[in-house]
């Protein structure tokens, strides 16, 4: 799209757009194109719930979260197993673990896995912050709950290595993840059947 047929701020909205998961160039011409023939109806709205979203949504101090309150709900929330920690990778399959509804233990939000690829390493993750967690006391099991692709297992990996001596058991999700499977996309039964079969580490 030229700037001869379309004003600075579609051409803004089509840009910014783009750089969501899933937009190519074409595809958020598409989106803005929807979204500005229902101005009142769904772009107004859509614009007004992601400004108060970036107003008062923040990162969970604990767990790393997202919510408004500091800590989050769930963190709050009582019932939980306090010595049981699940870590993921990101905060959809915290989400993803919730809805199933099996899980009442703790988690531990990563933000990512490492990756050459992309540059991520060790020192971008969300890692010393567990490691506090578990020196704190008072947890006895540490579910890696990463995704079953390599960089998620490689993490994994990782991960145990620095728990190794923390006097706490290590365990990994189990049947019903299959290798590349992303936890967000898993329904809650095999979800809730991976957690139950959790092993420990080889």
């Amino acid at each position: 799209m030229s700037q001869r047929s379309a004003g600075p701020e579609i051409l803004r909205l089509i840009e910014l757009m783009s750089r969501l998961p899933g937009f190519g160039p074409r595809s958020a011409r598409r989106a803005a194109l929807f979204l500005l023939k229902r101005s009142d109806t769904l772009l107004l709205p859509l614009a007004e719930a992601m400004s108060d979203a970036g107003r008062r949504i923040e990162k969970c101090e604990i767990c790393g979260n997202y919510d408004t309150l500091q800590p989050c709900a769930v963190c709050q929330s009582g019932g939980r197993d306090e010595g049981l920690i699940c870590v993921v990778e990101d905060v959809p399959d915290l989400w993803a673990l919730e809805r199933g509804g099996s899980y009442r233990g703790r988690y531990h939000v990563l933000g990512g896995v490492m990756s050459a690829v992309d540059g991520i390493t060790p020192d971008d993750l969300n890692i010393p912050s567990l490691i506090s967690r578990i020196d704190a006391g008072g947890v006895r099991e540490v579910i890696l709950a990463l995704n079953a692709t390599f960089e998620g297992q490689n993490t994994a990996h990782y991960v145990a290595e620095q728990l190794a001596g923390k006097g706490v058991q290590i365990t990994y999700l189990a049947h019903g993840v299959p290798v590349g499977g992303e936890l967000d996309h898993l329904d809650d039964g095999t979800l809730a059947a991976a957690l139950r079969a959790r092993r420990t580490s080889e």
